[in-house]
């Protein structure tokens, strides 16, 4: 296949992702809703005494995050793709209670354009699940950070029970799932590295989501810089 096609395939498959993305988070939206409500509702103890809450999310998406965010905090929104933006201006639109920064096209693994130790909470929700370095998307994290930050993440992983059935389907299914679901890995123990990831204090939760049994298992916490 010519290199002309292959890249215009991928810039239409760019262009057609944030579509389905925006249908599918809508759905874990209402099934998480009192999840991510109690996730989030933690965030504005991060808040800096006189000053506005800076909030980064990284892998923003279609901004699925955003009404539960707290108020008057300011967003910025970072994601690889491009196409996102104009979903995520009609989201930022339907969520006043925010106030939206900027939005910037870059990878977990390379949030260089973002100073060091600018923000006061990083989001990050099933994300960690399709980043090609998870360590060092967390070292970009913790970077952006300041002293005393938090990192929210909320992300879907491999079966904690090796003789499962959903451990089995999931290693048997991966190579399907990556390349329809835009590079998401089921097999992946995502706790592992935040619990290696050099953070002073984590509030990490296991549980299983109401969702197909395939992505069940999930994780849920808070870790602080």
């Amino acid at each position: 296949m010519s290199p002309f096609i292959k890249i215009g395939l991928y810039e239409l498959y760019n262009r057609f992702f944030p579509f389905c993305l925006y249908r599918i988070t809508k759905s874990y939206n209402k099934k998480l809703h009192d999840t991510k409500k109690d996730l989030f509702s933690s965030v504005s103890q991060f808040k800096p005494s006189g000053k506005q809450l800076t909030l980064l999310e990284i892998g923003c998406g279609t901004g699925a995050n955003f009404q539960f965010f707290p108020p008057g905090c300011k967003v910025v929104c970072t994601d690889p793709n491009p196409f996102f933006e104009k979903y995520l201006t009609k989201t930022m639109e339907e969520n006043g209670h925010l106030s939206y920064d900027r939005f910037v096209v870059a990878s977990g693994e390379d949030l260089s354009s973002v100073e060091d130790e600018s923000v006061d909470v990083v989001a990050c929700t099933l994300v960690l699940c399709s980043v090609r370095d998870t360590p060092q998307t967390l070292r970009e994290a913790q970077r952006v950070l300041r002293p005393g930050g938090a990192f929210f993440f909320l992300e879907h992983v491999i079966s904690d029970k090796e003789t499962s059935w959903t451990y089995f389907c999931q290693h048997v299914l991966q190579p399907f799932w990556y390349y329809f679901g835009n590079g998401c890995e089921m097999t992946r123990a995502t706790w592992k590295h935040l619990q290696n990831a050099g953070f002073s204090e984590l509030k990490l939760e296991h549980f299983q989501a109401p969702l197909i049994f395939l992505i069940k298992p999930h994780i849920m916490g808070y870790a602080i810089k």
